[in-house]
């Protein structure tokens, strides 16, 4: 049993991509505006309600600030990890500069007394994930993009 591989004869062009910069580095600001500016540098106020919701159950739902930016924290996460999936020449920036947005998340989180809260360690873990989850896909969809007839 024998194989055949076609090579094409003109080298494949690779899109070059549109550079997206690393999204969490907005919930890093956001906070550091939040905390710095309305907070006057306590963490401790990140429990503080922004609203409530009322359920069918008849209990109230209090969203605080802290939950909030969790959550754009994680809707930002997605996002990068479907970039990830992209194989273009910029998306290996795009690493580079999340690594660099991690790298701020742990010295903010180790060196400023304001960033000492469960909000910017989950953050921060988020960009942990997006490192090491864009590296990963990047590697396993790169080898993909290889085809064989």
């Amino acid at each position: 049993m024998t194989e055949t591989v076609i090579l094409p004869t003109t080298p494949s062009r690779r899109s070059r991509g549109t550079f997206i910069p690393p999204l969490l580095i907005f919930p890093f600001l956001a906070y550091n505006l939040v905390v710095f500016t309305f907070f006057g540098g306590n963490a401790a106020n990140w429990p503080a309600g922004l609203f409530t919701i009322p359920m069918p159950s008849g209990v109230s739902w209090a969203i605080s600030a802290g939950d909030f930016l969790l959550v754009i924290g994680i809707i930002c996460l997605f996002v990068e990890v479907l970039k990830s999936t992209n194989s273009s020449r910029a998306s290996i920036m795009e690493h580079m500069l999340s690594m660099l947005v991690f790298v701020l998340f742990l010295i903010e989180f180790l060196l400023v007394g304001a960033a000492t809260s469960s909000v910017f360690f989950l953050l921060m873990v988020m960009s942990l994930i997006d490192v090491v989850a864009g590296f990963t896909v990047s590697i396993t969809s790169a080898g993909r993009d290889v085809s064989m007839n």
